[in-house]
């Protein structure tokens, strides 16, 4: 299985953070370029334990759906989403906050592998890796740069 882990510093607050990053409307701004819309389940606002979002997006020249369950909630500190259908294998997702010195850490460890053994295996190591690391990084810096402004209040409010 392979493992993303990533770090990011925010200056706001822990709660703003940890709403934003579950906030499906702001998840749909920060994936414009992969075009994902929310299909079914929770389809905007705040996704809360034991709910579920479907996806649909255009990711590496297909038109894929994805179907991500919260299970596991503890807020503001962390949450965790898991596919239940979807083109993964595995698909594992935690979401941790903490409060440091006047800044939010904001942790993504994303545990993830695709199906068809070891060509999986190589295509997550050779080339999804790398893919998944750049789409999460687009996605923290909309997070860091909506919680560090008013703009929050846009999605939140």
């Amino acid at each position: 299985m392979a493992k993303i882990h990533l770090s990011t510093e925010i200056n706001s607050t822990i709660q703003i953070c940890f709403d934003l990053s579950r906030s499906i409307d702001l998840h749909k701004i920060s994936t414009v370029k992969t075009n994902e819309n929310a299909i079914a389940g929770k389809i905007s606002g705040l996704i809360g334990f034991d709910e579920w979002v479907t996806w649909e997006a255009n990711h590496l020249g297909f038109r894929q759906r994805l179907t991500s369950k919260i299970v596991e909630f503890d807020r503001p500190n962390y949450f965790v989403d898991e596919q239940i259908r979807g083109i993964f294998k595995n698909f594992r997702h935690q979401h941790i906050f903490k409060q440091e010195d006047g800044f939010v850490v904001m942790e993504d460890i994303l545990n993830f592998s695709s199906p068809f053994g070891i060509v999986g295996r190589l295509f997550d190591k050779i080339f999804l890796k790398s893919y998944l690391t750049k789409f999460l990084k687009e996605r923290n810096f909309v997070v860091k740069k909506f919680a560090e402004s008013d703009d929050w209040k846009k999605v939140l409010e």
